[in-house]
């Protein structure tokens, strides 16, 4: 494939020009020098770079997440865990976002379940759920409902490892904080049993290849 307008590389990539120029503007793909006389030149590999950044947006990954994936890709020495690592944590937010939907309709399904459907407004009962009052007593009841777990975990190599479990279980709804040593090969997990089980908290820990030996 010859060197392209900017035009004809946009229809090669399948995205509009104003896509390219954005794309630019990140930082994402090179900008082409433009010639004292014509147009600016796209080379054939910007176009597959292209297309590389619009499939990875497709499955979710962000912008940021996508130039990591770009520098990753352009390293040939660099190590296919990592690629992999990336791609496990992804799948965790989703399934995180998942749950929280899935709660999200439950208490939906509760509060019109609750509303009879009829009679004057100052007594709808979906009204009345979502007043912040209501919303207060929710957010204390769970505050005084916390629990704690430590997690043993085999396969951390370094603080780097650490802080990828660090940021894995951060990602999952309800947990409010969590300390992770690689020195000591533990996790601390301060969460909420309502929003999130030990068992759930495993599996995201596990997803990337790590063990959890125990947890108390």
């Amino acid at each position: 494939m010859k060197t392209l307008t900017i035009g004809k590389a946009a229809r090669a990539a399948g995205v509009n020009v104003e896509t390219i120029r954005f794309y630019e503007r990140r930082g994402l793909i090179p900008q082409p020098r433009k010639p004292q006389d014509g147009y600016r030149l796209y080379a054939p590999d910007t176009v597959e770079r292209v297309r590389f950044i619009r499939k990875a947006q497709e499955i979710g990954f962000s912008l940021r997440e996508v130039e990591e994936l770009l520098s990753l890709r352009a390293h040939p020495e660099s190590d296919c865990a990592e690629v992999r690592e990336r791609a496990a944590m992804k799948i965790a937010e989703v399934n995180s976002k998942i749950a929280e939907l899935e709660r999200v309709r439950a208490a939906l399904e509760q509060v019109v379940a609750n509303c009879p459907g009829h009679g004057a407004l100052s007594a709808c009962s979906i009204l009345e759920a979502l007043e912040p009052s209501h919303r207060t007593v929710k957010v204390s009841q769970v505050e005084t409902q916390m629990k704690t777990t430590t997690l043993k975990i085999e396969g951390m190599r370094c603080d780097g490892c650490a802080e990828t479990i660090k940021r894995l279980i951060e990602r999952q709804q309800g947990v409010k904080a969590a300390e992770v040593s690689h020195k000591e090969g533990e996790a601390r997990v301060l969460y909420d049993p309502l929003a999130i089980d030990q068992d759930r908290l495993v599996a995201a820990v596990q997803k990337p290849g790590y063990r959890v030996v125990s947890s108390r």
